[in-house]
């Protein structure tokens, strides 16, 4: 199989919001794929289609070789799902919370046992197996939350902002899980609104607004084709910034408010006619406000 999700045009509406506005996205097998956006997006819309959760109002979708919504339940069953918001049962400890989804996911009973160890292993909460959630700090509840989706081995992983809300160290926790489950050959599609992650772990990036894929690519690529290899940051007072935005719009440089400072992309190719200022390689976050004109929040 080359593709472990496809969707082509698929439009999904709440009422008068269109939350996914004719969507088209193939993921190869065997790759992190992230999907890179503000709040609002369509994110989280997309991965509810993709679980059936949610049913797109148009378009086709299939996951894993299943057409969805009519071979959801099969799909499911060879997906791992780990859910933005926290919905673990805080009365139950690791390993039972563990015992019933292998149940939930057919894990021949000989075996479940064996998968109990093994999803703990993975998220490096042995020690903690027995450990009643409401006991567990925020960064192991995530990272329970994504052995529970891995406890069937499945070839298919679905990461909704898997760190919101985490704090740096367990971020880079959670980053390290997922770098395991790449390097293990397991598709992962995982959406987030943090460049940084977006940048340091996806093969590849679709970056969304408002409910459509505007750009794909690896990293590195959107960021020269859509920034260049290099930008100045001109720093100063208000009054002088805004000058230097006058200026970059008269001579037709792309340039953004960047904090304090004022953003001019592809400075490589002016030839010294940029303002004095700060010059830095050019990221993935100058790409996509290039891009949307948003900034990520």
């Amino acid at each position: 199989m080359d593709e472990a999700i496809s969707l082509r045009g698929v439009v999904k509406r709440f009422g008068e919001i269109t939350a996914v506005d004719g969507l088209d996205l193939a993921v190869p097998a065997g790759v992190c794929f992230g999907l890179l956006g503000p709040n609002g997006a369509g994110k989280s819309t997309t991965m509810r289609l993709l679980t059936a959760q949610a049913l797109a109002d148009e378009g086709e979708i299939e996951v894993l070789g299943y057409e969805l919504p009519r071979e959801s339940k099969q799909s499911r069953l060879e997906m791992g799902v780990v859910p933005q918001l926290d919905n673990l049962d805080v009365e139950l400890t690791c390993r039972q919370i563990l015992m019933v989804f292998a149940w939930l996911y057919r894990v021949p009973r000989g075996e479940r046992e064996q998968a109990v160890e093994r999803a703990l292993t993975i998220a490096n909460l042995g020690p903690r197996a027995d450990t009643i959630v409401r006991e567990l700090s925020g960064g192991m509840r995530r990272r329970l939350l994504v052995a529970r989706g891995l406890i069937h081995q499945p070839r298919l992983v679905l990461l909704d902002e898997p760190t919101v809300g985490l704090d740096p160290q367990v971020r880079q926790e959670l980053w390290s899980l997922i770098d395991g489950l790449r390097a293990r050959g397991v598709t992962v599609l995982m959406s987030t609104h943090y460049i940084e992650e977006a940048e340091r772990l996806a093969d590849t990036v679709a970056v969304m607004s408002r409910g459509r894929v505007i750009a794909q690519g690896r990293p590195a690529e959107l960021v020269r084709e859509h920034a260049g290899e290099e930008v100045v940051e001109v720093y100063g007072p208000p009054d002088a910034l805004e000058r230097v935005l006058a200026q970059a719009g008269a001579s037709g440089w792309t340039s953004r408010r960047s904090g304090p400072a004022v953003a001019i992309m592809r400075a490589e190719t002016l030839d010294g006619a940029a303002p004095e200022g700060v010059r830095r390689p050019a990221n993935l976050e100058d790409a996509f406000v290039t891009l949307t004109g948003e900034d990520i929040e």
